[in-house]
């Protein structure tokens, strides 16, 4: 346990590690926000979807 604190410490005295911890940070926050707006826009694009079909079928159907 002792060696693994060590080494712990040691990468966050170092710039590279202090510097990676940032961009993986940065990472997480930027995927979060795409999943977030991918999911948003998801459901609505789907609802934009289902209303226009419903609009296709009931407006352009053949008289009958």
């Amino acid at each position: 346990m002792k060696a693994f604190l060590t080494k712990v410490r040691a990468f966050s005295r170092e710039e590279d590690g202090v510097a990676l911890t940032e961009y993986l940070i940065l990472l997480a926050l930027l995927v979060g926000g795409v999943i977030t707006a991918v999911t948003a826009a998801g459901s609505n694009l789907s609802n934009a979807w289902e209303a226009w079909g419903n609009w296709w079928t009931t407006s352009l159907s053949p008289p009958a």
